[in-house]
C-alpha cells in the first residue's frame, strides 16, 4: 500500500518523465513570423511550444559552431592545449576573430572566438587542432548528432560555410543548443557580450564583442548564436531563462529575427511556468524490520531543477513509500519516490531517501517480541 500526499517541497530535485513528443500546447494566437523554419523548445521538459516546419531540412549558417564550440570546450576540459595557428586554418572566407599564422593561443579560447564574433578561422583552427583535419572533425560532430538522436543533421563544415551536404532542421538544432547550454563554459561564454581572448604569443588579450543582439534587448536571454550566408539566410539561436524556466527559440532563413525572436520567446513564457508548490511540513517515517531501530526518516534530495508545467495547471503529487524495509539501512538508500501529475499524467517524479543509518538488530530477544516490536511501531 502506498501513502498519498497532496503539498509538496517547493524545490525538489527531479527526473522528468515527459520524453519529448511533438505535442504542441494549443494556442489562439501563436505568433506570426518571417522564418521559413521555426521552433520554441522547452529545454526543462523536452516539449516543443511552437512549431513551423520544424523538420524541413535547411542550410544553417554560422549556428554550426554551436557544435562546433562545444566539442572545442569538452576537449579543451581533457587538455586545454595551446594551438599554433597556421596558414591552412586561417585559409577560410567569411568572419573572422583575426588570427594570424604564428599565433599561439589555447583551445577554450578558439571557442570564444566561435561564439561571440562568429570566426570561421577559429572553427577551422580548432577542427584541425583536434583532429588534424576539417574533414575528420566533421566526422565527429556527425557522431555526437547520432548521439543527440538529430535525425535530419549532417555536419560537412565546422564554420557553417555553405555545402549541399551540410544542413539541419529547426528542431534538431533546438536539440542541440538544449545539450550545448547544459555545458557550463559553453553558457558562460555564450552569454557574455563582450569578452577577452587570450593569446599566449604574442603576449595579448583581445576584447570581443557578441554579435547577438538579444542579450542586451530581451530580458533572461542567455545566448546563443547567429548565422548567415547567402544560401541559409538570417538563422538565429537564442535562448533565455525566467523563474526557473529555460526556452530555446530557433529560426531559419528569417530576414527579421530579432523581432521574431522576441515575440516567440514571449509566446513560449506565455504557455509554460515553473510550478508553485506549497512547503511540505509533514514528517516521514518508514517502519523498519530487524534493526536497532523501529523508524528510518526518509527525505528528498537537493533543489536542482524546477518542475516545469503548463501555465495555470495543478500539480499533484503522491509520495509512494512501502509500509516497511528491512534492516540493514544505510544513509542514502532510496526507499521511495515522489511522484508529480497534471491532469492524471506523470510529468516528474523524484527519490526518497533514507536520511540515516538502521543497523541490523543482533538476536538477543525471541522473534516474537521482535514481531510485536514491529507491528506496536507499524501502527503508531
Amino acid at each position: 500500500m502506498f501513502l498519498k500526499k497532496t503539498v509538496c517541497a517547493l524545490f525538489l530535485t527531479l527526473t522528468l518523465a515527459v520524453a519529448l513528443s511533438g505535442h504542441v500546447l494549443a494556442s489562439s494566437s501563436p505568433p506570426e513570423n518571417s522564418a521559413k523554419a521555426a521552433v520554441v523548445y522547452c529545454v526543462n521538459t523536452g516539449q516543443v511550444l511552437y512549431r513551423k516546419n520544424e523538420e524541413e531540412r535547411l542550410a544553417m549558417a554560422s549556428t554550426t559552431k554551436i557544435m562546433t564550440a562545444l566539442l572545442t570546450l569538452e576537449a579543451a576540459a581533457v587538455e586545454n592545449k595551446d594551438v599554433t595557428i597556421t596558414e591552412e586554418m586561417t585559409a577560410v572566407e567569411g568572419s573572422s576573430m583575426g588570427l594570424k599564422d604564428g599565433d599561439v593561443l589555447p583551445l577554450r579560447e578558439l571557442a570564444v572566438g566561435m561564439l561571440l564574433v562568429s570566426g570561421n578561422d577559429a572553427a577551422n583552427a580548432s577542427a584541425i587542432a583536434i583532429d588534424g583535419s576539417a574533414e575528420r572533425f566533421a566526422q565527429r560532430m556527425n557522431r555526437r548528432a547520432e548521439e543527440l538522436h538529430l535525425d535530419n543533421t549532417h555536419f560537412v563544415t565546422p564554420s557553417g560555410l555553405d555545402d549541399d551536404q551540410h544542413y539541419s532542421t529547426a528542431l534538431d538544432m533546438a536539440k542541440l543548443s538544449a545539450a550545448a547550454i547544459a555545458n557550463p563554459d559553453f553558457r558562460a561564454i555564450c552569454s557574455q557580450t563582450t569578452m577577452q581572448a587570450a593569446f599566449t604569443t604574442p603576449q595579448k588579450r583581445v576584447t570581443l564583442q557578441n554579435h547577438n543582439r538579444l542579450l542586451q534587448q530581451y530580458e533572461g536571454c542567455i545566448g546563443i548564436k547567429t548565422g548567415f550566408t547567402k544560401k541559409a539566410g538570417r538563422c538565429l539561436v537564442s535562448a533565455a531563462e525566467r523563474d526557473g524556466v529555460l526556452l530555446v527559440a530557433v529560426t531559419l532563413c528569417d530576414p527579421d529575427d530579432w523581432k521574431d525572436h522576441a515575440s516567440l520567446l514571449d509566446y513560449g513564457f506565455s504557455k509554460v511556468e515553473a510550478a508553485s508548490l506549497p512547503e511540505d511540513g509533514e514528517h516521514r517515517e518508514v517502519a523498519v524490520v530487524g534493526g536497532t531501530a523501529d523508524t528510518v526518516s526518509v527525505t528528498t534530495g537537493p533543489s536542482q531543477s524546477p518542475l516545469v508545467v503548463e501555465r495555470g495547471k495543478t500539480v499533484q503529487c503522491y509520495w509512494k513509500l512501502p509500509r516497511f524495509v528491512y534492516a540493514p539501512v544505510t544513509e542514502g538508500d532510496v526507499l521511495g519516490k515522489v511522484v508529480y501529475q497534471v491532469d492524471g499524467a506523470t510529468v516528474g517524479e523524484v527519490s526518497l531517501i533514507a536520511s540515516g543509518d538502521v543497523p541490523q538488530q543482533e538476536q538477543t530477544i525471541p522473534p516474537w517480541q521482535q514481531a510485536v516490536r514491529w507491528i506496536v511501531a507499524l501502527f503508531s
